[in-house]
């Protein structure tokens, strides 16, 4: 009586549960996308169908079905499948769950798979907690997480698990899930002989952006509304609401986004740099932390090759702290375009770099007595500025003396490109090299960054 009425209730619950829940996959077979993990052949498919354990980390956006592979895995394999909440276990939490884990397996020979979403928010003490059971095996962890892992899980549990990339589901897959729920009479919504228009579907497939839950719950809501039995453009705007994202101001997806804007820019191509842009500050980030990566790329990746680059870029900054949002928007557009359109330029960037590794990896000198400032009489009784010769007294008002330390002299950081106005600045540089005595002598440069 007892189980009949613990069925009875299951399935209650199951009727009842949100529409993406009831279509979650019943088999590896069911699974739309992710083809590199789960296609025929991949290793991943390969270790679930021998029942060859591992311990993952499952590593993806909302909605690509990081929890129903976690099930599949403890369902094809006849595991005990153990769910935390990242949020409220504690460690106590843990250590019972290994506990019970152990006593499981001497009793029953059966394996546990302890499944933690959103693992990224557990603390170090509590994924401590964890190693020494992953480490001999009393467990199998499957850990979900939409942040990089490299980042928020420490090194030896990381170095215990093997990391499993999950991509955002293609837009053909959105496709089929939703025409799947709409045919499906036992989980799904066939029952109510549903038809969706094709541009319809096309928006709801957009709207969802990868993310399978969002799509099937939109569809849930819209359908509520069908009249006459079809779902229209119209329901599919009032169910959606607004675009489902997956950008986290403070996570990878912003650090991404802001990586593609400044390699927009570094490839002059302004469309992109645009796009970049629109993306981030329409999701809401700071639009002056936008603003100081601007003024980054002009210093870094066009440099002298156009001086105006970094004014406009500075006034950018001031523009949007004068006017704030959303009609600083257009100031940051204006230098976006006009960095992306700039002649490009390294050379600044690698004569620092280059300057700085000297500081960081050769002896400091002291600097040398003719270019000490004198302001007292015992400072120049010690030679302080003694030889120093003042450059507006040459002819051309260059100076002739060495102003390195004895180490380094004779050391090149500045080679002009022969690009935009380091045209000039080379030549300029050439004829007061000359002017110096100074021949083709060491070059120290610098690399690029990301």
């Amino acid at each position: 009586m007892e189980n009949l009425f613990e069925s009875h209730r299951r399935s209650l619950r199951e009727r009842c549960a949100p529409l993406a829940e009831r279509m979650r996959p019943r088999t590896l077979d069911e699974v739309v996308g992710q083809e590199h993990v789960l296609g025929p052949g991949a290793l991943l498919r390969s270790l679930i169908e021998r029942d060859q354990l591992v311990s993952l980390i499952l590593w993806g956006p909302p909605g690509c079905g990081k929890t129903t592979l976690a099930r599949l895995i403890a369902k094809h394999t006849r595991s005990a499948f153990v769910p935390l909440s990242a949020v409220s276990a504690s460690v106590a939490d843990i250590r019972r769950v290994v506990q019970e884990a152990s006593d499981r397996f001497a009793q029953h020979g059966q394996r546990t798979i302890v499944f933690i979403d959103e693992i990224h928010r557990f603390n170090r003490a509590q994924q401590d907690a964890l190693l020494p059971a992953v480490e001999d095996g009393t467990i199998v962890l499957i850990g979900a997480t939409t942040e990089n892992p490299s980042f928020e899980i420490n090194a030896p549990l990381l170095s215990r698990c093997r990391v499993v990339v999950l991509e955002p589901l293609s837009d053909q897959a959105i496709q089929t899930l939703v025409e799947r729920a709409l045919v499906d009479r036992e989980r799904g919504l066939g029952e109510l002989g549903l038809r969706i228009e094709p541009e319809a579907l096309r928006l709801l497939v957009g709207l969802a952006n990868g993310d399978a839950r969002m799509a099937l719950n939109t569809l849930e809501v819209a359908a509520a509304g069908a009249q006459e039995g079809t779902i229209t453009v119209e329901l599919v705007h009032q169910a959606a609401m607004r675009r489902g994202s997956v950008y986290d101001r403070a996570g990878d997806a912003h650090y991404d986004t802001i990586s593609a804007l400044h390699k927009a820019i570094r490839g002059s191509d302004p469309d992109a740099a645009l796009y970049w842009l629109a993306r981030m500050l329409e999701h809401g980030d700071d639009p002056l932390y936008v603003a100081r990566r601007l003024v980054r790329a002009a210093s870094e990746d066009i440099g002298l090759a156009d001086p105006h680059a970094l004014v406009v870029a500075v006034a950018a900054q001031q523009a949007v702290h004068f006017l704030g949002m959303p009609e600083g928007a257009l100031a940051l557009a204006e230098a976006t375009v006009y960095l992306a359109l700039a002649p490009k330029s390294n050379a600044v960037y690698r004569a620092y770099e280059a300057a700085r590794r000297d500081v960081v990896q050769t002896r400091n000198e002291p600097v040398p007595l003719h270019l000490r400032n004198a302001p007292t009489t015992l400072l120049r009784q010690l030679g302080w500025g003694v030889g120093y010769r003042y450059p507006h007294d040459e002819p051309d008002g260059i100076g002739r003396q060495d102003y390195f330390p004895p180490l380094l002299r004779g050391r090149r950081y500045y080679e002009p490109s022969d690009r935009g106005w380091e045209v000039r600045l080379r030549e300029r540089l050439a004829a007061i090299r000359a002017a110096r005595g100074q021949r083709a002598g060491p070059t120290e440069s610098g690399g690029g960054s990301g």
